[in-house]
């Protein structure tokens, strides 16, 4: 800026003017417009000084000669700004000039869309384990709603799951299913409701051809507490290796049938429903 400025005549004395180098007494004798033209002039000097019309302002050099480097290598606007941090608004400013090859254009558009995969499967990610985590707390919820069930209670779910999975027609007192809890709830309601021993129970497993009989036969032994003796044939499915039908539910143990021979039993079991359903 203009250290000293002392007015004589039509002219100035201008002192430390940046234009000339060191800071040393310089007289200049010109016209007011002249001066005007010179001061426009320092200031553009000025400003010179905080900004690089090719890069923006000063500093950060070794980063933007990096930036520079790494566009010549093919690298995208992203990852030069995760290597050398500097904003993507900078990066584009130093590297606009910088032309790259098809090869890299066609390498960069690659990685743009394996990038909007990742996304995808991220995002997919994210919502599955907030959706489990909902479930979760909904299961909680429904066993609390629930509470402690009494005698009639039992009785009465225990008809209802016969209702769904009970055979109707055959002069036997039949219940078939995949899941444990279930098979395991309804042996002990038979025992407690309808007075069938456990033991005199008949069971048959339907497997996939590509399950073990015996693991399952162990498995459903020990979960309900009766003998292998019990079980009679094993009905095996062709696995479908080839389809296009994707098997969500695997089960491992098969599907078990219980089955107690005693139609007097399956009568007062269907009047039960009929009283539920009639109510």
């Amino acid at each position: 800026m203009l250290i000293k400025c002392k007015e004589k005549g039509e002219g100035f004395f201008l002192s430390s003017f940046p234009f000339f180098g060191n800071p040393t007494f310089c007289f200049f004798f010109f016209t007011p417009a002249c001066f005007f033209i010179f001061h426009k002039l320092y200031l553009v000097y000025l400003g010179s000084l905080f900004y690089n019309f090719d890069m923006g302002y000063f500093g950060k050099i070794e980063e933007k000669e990096e930036a520079k480097k790494l566009r010549r290598k093919g690298y995208s606007y992203n990852k030069i700004n995760e290597i050398t941090g500097l904003s993507k608004d900078t990066i584009s400013r130093c590297c606009r000039d910088i032309k790259l090859t098809k090869k890299q254009i066609l390498a960069l558009e690659s990685n743009r869309k394996k990038g909007q995969i990742l996304g995808s499967i991220k995002g997919a990610k994210a919502n599955q384990r907030k959706r489990i985590l909902i479930e979760k707390e909904l299961l909680k919820e429904g066993i609390r709603q629930i509470g402690p069930m009494n005698k009639r209670d039992e009785f009465i779910a225990g008809i209802a799951f016969y209702q769904g999975e009970g055979s109707k027609t055959n002069h036997a007192v039949e219940f078939t299913n995949s899941d444990p809890d279930t098979i395991n709830f309804m042996v002990r309601w038979f025992e407690k409701f309808c007075e069938i021993n456990r033991k005199d129970l008949k069971c048959s497993l339907w497997l996939h051809d590509n399950l073990d009989e015996s693991v399952a036969k162990k498995y459903w032994t020990k979960l309900l507490k009766i003998s292998e003796t019990q079980f009679g044939k094993t009905y095996f499915a062709k696995n479908k290796i080839d389809s296009r039908k994707i098997r969500k539910n695997i089960h491992l143990y098969g599907i078990i049938k219980i089955r107690y021979y005693d139609s007097s039993k399956l009568r007062l079991i269907l009047g039960w429903i009929r009283g539920v359903l009639l109510k």
